[in-house]
């Protein structure tokens, strides 16, 4: 058991809530789930740590053991999924749905070795493919990555990266593994994706998709950089540099193509700790603490932090942003800010 783990001895209750942005009234919530759970969570994270996904007319929610749900934007409950037992090292599940075409893809890693990847018609919930995967549990979601051939699922492991045809789960090449967690979600610029480790090995590796069987030790490696990255939170890709984070905020700012160093070990102005992922817009970068203080950051080559803003109350999770606005679920609340 994981000396952080809890809450596997309770009842628990999952829902899907619907607030309006404008608001910030609760127009409907469901209870998706309710009753024991198979596995604990990490003491910082909930049992919703993975992050809805949305086409539009339905809403995907992933609760790991628990299922996999789609809601119309009503509220109405279109179908659900029990995607099995999945054990997370007693530190809860993190992977997101991703949608692409009619298809809801998850990736199911699970401690036991028994991880598979899966998707799912949006309509119906019907399983239309499903690819076994020799992997450990990961909480890193795949990504989708556009290539001369067409659209690659990229996914990360300790043991192995694969990339996947996302309509059909067939594996099209592989790359020798993380060798540590896969916790970050990798980032995608065009036909390159980097992926990151943090715990127990620091690693940052870019590679160039669309390769054919085993890519290891091949010119479809672009560049490593091994120092420097988070057990938790991701990297950002923003414009032409890859901006990687430890988990005290050290900020180092690489060339995406190359690899080059433009600055690295760089740091926010207080003492601080991250379990969220830094986003970005407008020539920004937002990187906000476990405390709840958001540091605003110049983008580009050289580090400069523009100002600092507090909510005042703890934040473990990636800020979100749409339409001009900023939406952050801090530990009690809540926070739609905009202009």
């Amino acid at each position: 058991m994981h000396p952080d783990a809890v809450g596997a001895n309770l009842k628990h209750t999952f829902k899907v809530i619907c607030i309006d942005r404008n608001s910030g009234k609760i127009l409907w919530e469901r209870v998706a789930y309710e009753g024991p759970v198979y596995d604990s969570r990490h003491r910082k994270a909930s049992f919703a740590s993975s992050t809805p996904a949305t086409d539009g007319k339905y809403v995907f929610a992933f609760f790991g053991s628990e299922g996999l749900y789609a809601f119309d934007h009503n509220g109405k409950l279109v179908w659900k999924q029990n995607l099995g037992k999945l054990g997370t090292a007693s530190v809860g599940y993190g992977v997101s749905p991703v949608l692409y075409q009619n298809l809801v893809i998850m990736q199911c890693d699970d401690s036991g070795m028994n991880s598979f990847m899966a998707a799912f018609d949006k309509k119906t919930g019907k399983q239309v493919w499903r690819t076994p995967r020799r992997v450990d549990v990961t909480w890193s979601t795949p990504v989708l990555v556009h290539t001369a051939r067409g659209i690659e699922l990229v996914a990360a492991a300790a043991e192995a990266i694969i990339a996947y045809d996302p309509l059909t789960g067939k594996e099209l090449w592989r790359h020798k593994g993380l060798e540590s967690n896969a916790v970050p979600t990798p980032v995608v610029s065009n036909d390159l994706v980097v992926l990151t480790s943090g715990a127990p090995n620091k690693i940052a590796l870019a590679i160039k998709a669309g390769g054919t069987g085993d890519i290891t030790g091949t010119s479809q490696l672009v560049w490593t950089y091994n120092k420097g990255t988070a057990y938790v939170p991701s990297p950002i890709l923003y414009g032409d540099y890859v901006y990687l984070t430890t988990d005290r905020g050290l900020l180092t700012c690489l060339d995406a193509k190359t690899g080059k160093i433009e600055y690295e070990g760089a740091r926010v102005p207080v003492p601080a700790t991250f379990s969220a992922s830094p986003v970005a817009y407008e020539g920004k970068i937002l990187m906000t603490s476990e405390d709840g203080e958001t540091f605003v950051l110049k983008a580009g080559p050289k580090h400069e932090i523009i100002r600092t803003n507090s909510l005042g109350e703890p934040v473990y999770a990636s800020p979100a942003i749409a339409d001009g606005g900023i939406f952050i679920r801090g530990e009690k609340n809540l926070f739609a800010i905009g202009k």
